[in-house]
């Protein structure tokens, strides 16, 4: 299956360190390699890369990897072909409109003969079940919600028994973002680490690289990242509850609100 990465902080971050072990899974320490992508939330601009080719072999990643985009909101994929040819449509993350902001969504998983109604407002372009899921899920908030974006003690009841439905049939695991808040959903694996004060240094899995936040980061910064799989060894990383949908905002989730 797919291998997903997110990132969501408190002061717009680069994601270069990450994105050199996650990336190396796409055909070098891993078979994740029938493309692959990446989102940066900007305010309310959304810049997406994508590339059928794996992530290991494209210059398209080689460029990430050493250009230090700013983000507070990211997710990355690498993709292993379930359902869809390797073609350029079918790789995620994938983006659409709602409620006049860009949602970003990627999928790890399978949901075997998923074939929603074909929605009047959303319909997918390439021919995953994960782009088919998420403009279910869209076309369920919109029409949830025809008035505009509610709160997000509004929001989470109605987003979480779609993600229930739809995780029902198959492994759901995904990244949801509109730039102001992340949605995680955890159906088998998927983790997470807070990085804040007082902060240390850090090893890939993937390579055999080393950077110590302590010197790129103030007291006040505070990130989440989010993987499939930890992407370092020398750090304790908290496993997602399968079943559970996760929020995170300024770097942290926020379990207390909906316990």
């Amino acid at each position: 299956m797919c291998q997903l990465l997110g990132m969501n902080c408190n002061v717009p971050t680069d994601i270069c360190f990450s994105f050199e072990g996650f990336s190396a899974r796409g055909g070098k320490t891993d078979h994740h390699s029938d493309g692959w992508g990446i989102a940066f939330f900007e305010g309310k601009g959304c810049r997406i890369f994508l590339d059928a080719k794996p992530s290991i072999d494209s210059p398209i990643a080689d460029f990430v990897r050493c250009y230090p985009i700013h983000s507070t909101h990211v997710i990355a994929h690498i993709r292993k072909a379930t359902q869809g040819e390797v073609a350029l449509e079918n790789c995620h993350p994938f983006r659409r409109e709602l409620w006049g902001r860009y949602w970003v969504f990627a999928h790890n998983g399978n949901l075997p003969d998923f074939q929603p109604p074909i929605q009047s407002f959303y319909q997918a372009v390439g021919h995953t079940d994960s782009e088919k899921a998420f403009c279910l899920i869209l076309e369920t908030l919109r029409q949830s919600f025809p008035e505009g974006k509610p709160s997000l003690e509004k929001l989470y009841p109605v987003l979480q028994q779609v993600t229930k439905t739809l995780a029902a049939i198959g492994v759901f695991n995904y990244l949801l973002s509109d730039g102001e808040h992340f949605f995680t959903h955890c159906s088998t694996n998927l983790s997470y680490i807070v990085r804040q004060a007082p902060f240390a240094a850090a090893h890939l899995i993937d390579q055999d690289m080393t950077v110590d936040f302590n010197e790129l980061t103030t007291p006040s910064d505070r990130v989440a990242v989010i993987a499939t799989t930890p992407l370092t060894d020398n750090e304790v990383w908290t496993p997602i509850q399968p079943g559970e949908l996760l929020v995170f905002q300024d770097g942290l989730p926020l379990r207390h609100i909906f316990n």
